[in-house]
């Protein structure tokens, strides 16, 4: 039986610690909610947010959550001197980013699941039945999310004056990409096709390149000089 490519068994062993320690993904989904609840508190009685607005807030959401989930994943290498068992090891720094940034997509779009759920019961919104596109958007946005995220991640890790950095460098870089996720998130919750908006998929999908192309170069250099 073939074994399966490294990068999977990093993010195996990261997802199982991360769910079986409940570290990361809870008190993302908790903050998301929190951000979602919030934000519902400002609304009239009766009334329901812009399908927009509402885009606006679950990408919010998903940012804040990402710092979380990236810097808890980056810190267990740290806390448990297994950073130092990667680099001597066998394997490329391109592995290790590629488990990272699985491993991290992954509970991203499980905490989205409820950020989801949270637009629906606090904010009145739905998805007129566009479930596919918006998987489809929510996917695209998520692959940049995850690629600056795993690579920023491990740049912010090292010293605990850094920890910081992450949210700080991570914010304006994204500002393309969530402009897309909120002007075609918006569209679906208010009803309309995003095939209309090809544009804004294009702009995602290019940055999600050249975010791929970045990370890539830089990562082995970051990661072998945390």
């Amino acid at each position: 039986m073939p074994r399966p490519p490294r990068f999977l068994v990093l993010a195996h062993k990261d997802l199982r610690l991360m769910l079986g320690l409940g570290l990361g993904l809870v008190q993302t989904v908790l903050l998301g909610l929190l951000i979602i609840f919030v934000f519902s508190l400002s609304l009239p009685v009766g009334e329901t947010m812009s399908g927009q607005g509402a885009a606006a807030i679950f990408w919010l959401a998903s940012v804040f959550g990402l710092v979380l989930l990236f810097n808890a994943l980056y810190h267990l290498e740290e806390a448990n001197g297994v950073r130092l068992g990667l680099l001597l090891a066998p394997i490329s720094p391109t592995t290790v980013f590629l488990g990272k940034a699985l491993a991290g997509g992954a509970l991203l779009v499980l905490a989205q699941i409820f950020f989801l759920i949270g637009l629906v019961v606090f904010l009145g919104q739905s998805l007129y039945g566009q479930w596919l596109w918006a998987l489809g958007l929510v996917l695209a946005v998520d692959l940049g999310l995850v690629i600056m995220g795993s690579l920023l991640g491990a740049l912010s890790q090292g010293q605990a004056a850094r920890e910081s950095l992450l949210s700080v460098i991570l914010f304006p870089l994204l500002v393309p990409l969530l402009l897309g996720g909120v002007k075609l998130g918006g569209g679906l919750l208010s009803g309309v096709s995003i095939q209309e908006e090809t544009q804004w998929m294009t702009l995602i999908m290019a940055f999600d390149a050249l975010f791929a192309a970045v990370a890539l170069i830089l990562f082995p250099l970051v990661f072998r000089e945390g």
